[in-house]
C-alpha cells in the first residue's frame, strides 16, 4: 500500500556494524527497522523520496575501510550505507522537484529519505526501465562512455581488451567499442558469462580468466598483434600480463581494480616500465568528472537501446534484507550484469 505524506511509517536501513578488514561478510552489516514521519520541515527546501531501486557499486566496498587519504568518503559505522539510486518524490519544498518526479543519484540505502540539499537528476526518458537509471542510464554508463570515447581516444579497427566485461561497466565498453568496428575481447568468471559476452553483446572473442593459469598466453592467444585499448576494471595479475601484450602508443583507461579492494596490502605491478617501452597512456578517472557529459551521452545511447543496437544485463534482487548478499556478490562473481537492489515497485 502506497504511504501517504504525512504518516509515520517504518523505514528499513542497511546498517554497517564497523570498519571492515580483508573480505567483507554479510554479518558486517545488519537492517534496522526505525520511523520516519512523512513531511518536510516549514522553511526548508528538503524531498522526501521513496526509494526504488539501488546500485551495488564495487567502490560501496572502499568505503567500508577508514581511510583518510581516498577520494571515497568511508561510510560511518553504526550508519546506514548509502551510493546511488532511483527514488519517486513523494513532495517537496525545493523548486527544481516536485511530487511524483523520478529521479536518480545519491541515495541511503533505506525505504524512505528526507534530503536536506538534493542534487539530484530528474528522469525525462520513461519508456526504459527505471531501473536502468542505477546502471546503463546513471554513472556506470557514464564511465563506460567517458572511459572509452574521451580517454582511450578509440578509432576504427583497434584491438580492445576489456576485464570484468559482463559487469555493469564492461558490457556496455564492448558494445560501445563493436559500433565503432573494434575488434573486442573481453575477460569473465564464469562460461556463463564468457557465453554472455559472445552471444549477446556481440564480444569477438571472449574467456574465463579461472581456467587460464598464464594470463600472458592467455592474451597472445587472442591478441596476436597486441592490444590498443585495455578498459581497466580488475588490476593486479590481469594487469601486469595486459602490459606485456601492450602495442606501442595503446592506451589504458583505469576504473578499477576491483582484485585489490579486499587486500590489505595491495599488489605490486611487475611489469610497470612497459609503460615506457611502449609508450603507453594509462588515465585513472571517475565519472563524476564527466558527468557534464550526461545529455550528450543520453543523446548518444537512447536511440541504441531504443533500436536493441545495445542490450544491457540486470542482475535484480529484492528487499533490504538482500541487500548485503546482492552487495558482497560483486566480489565472488555471483552477479550476471549490473547488481540491482528492488527496495519498491513504483
Amino acid at each position: 500500500m502506497a504511504a501517504s505524506v504525512g504518516k509515520q511509517v517504518s523505514n528499513k536501513q542497511l546498517i554497517l556494524k564497523d570498519y571492515v578488514t580483508g573480505a567483507p561478510k554479510e554479518s558486517d552489516m545488519y537492517v534496522k527497522t526505525s520511523t520516519i514521519k512523512l513531511e518536510i520541515p516549514t522553511g526548508s527546501k528538503a524531498v522526501l523520496l521513496k526509494n526504488l531501486y539501488l546500485s551495488c557499486d564495487p567502490v560501496m566496498r572502499i568505503r567500508m575501510n577508514r581511510d583518510e587519504d581516498s577520494i571515497f568518503t568511508s561510510y560511518t559505522p553504526g550508519s546506514a550505507l548509502s551510493g546511488h539510486g532511483v527514488a519517486k518524490v513523494l513532495a517537496s519544498r525545493h523548486p527544481d522537484y516536485k511530487e511524483g518526479d523520478f529521479v536518480w543519484g545519491p541515495a541511503v540505502w533505506e525505504e524512505y529519505s528526507l534530503v536536506e540539499e538534493p542534487n539530484l537528476t530528474k528522469i525525462h526518458h520513461t519508456d526504459v526501465p527505471l531501473s536502468y537509471y542505477t546502471g546503463i542510464l546513471g554513472y556506470p554508463g557514464i564511465t563506460a562512455y567517458a572511459g572509452f570515447y574521451e580517454i582511450c581516444s578509440p578509432k576504427k579497427g583497434e584491438y580492445v581488451f576489456v576485464s570484468s566485461a559482463s559487469g555493469a561497466v564492461g558490457q556496455l565498453v564492448g558494445q560501445f567499442a563493436k559500433l565503432m568496428g573494434c575488434y573486442v575481447v573481453g575477460s569473465a568468471g564464469s562460461q556463463q558469462k564468457v557465453d554472455l559476452l559472445k552471444n549477446k553483446f556481440g564480444f569477438d572473442e571472449a574467456f574465463n580468466y579461472k581456467e587460464e593459469h598464464d594470463l600472458n598466453a592467455a592474451l597472445r592467444r587472442y591478441f596476436p598483434n597486441g592490444i590498443d585499448i585495455y578498459f581497466e576494471n580488475v588490476g593486479g595479475k590481469m594487469l601486469d600480463a595486459v602490459l606485456l601484450n601492450m602495442r606501442d602508443h595503446g592506451r589504458i583507461a583505469g576504473c578499477g581494480m576491483t582484485s585489490t579492494y579486499n587486500l590489505d596490502e595491495p599488489e605490486g605491478i611487475k611489469n610497470l616500465m612497459f609503460i615506457i617501452y611502449k609508450r603507453i597512456r594509462m588515465e585513472g578517472f571517475s565519472a563524476i568528472e564527466y558527468y557534464h557529459l550526461y545529455p550528450k551521452f543520453l543523446d548518444h545511447i537512447l536511440p541504441y537501446i531504443r533500436e536493441s543496437k545495445i542490450v544491457y544485463v540486470e542482475d535484480l534482487a529484492e528487499g533490504l534484507e538482500n541487500g548485503a548478499a546482492a552487495l558482497l556478490g560483486l566480489f565472488s562473481g555471483r552477479n550476471v550484469g549490473k547488481q540491482v537492489l528492488i527496495v519498491a515497485h513504483e
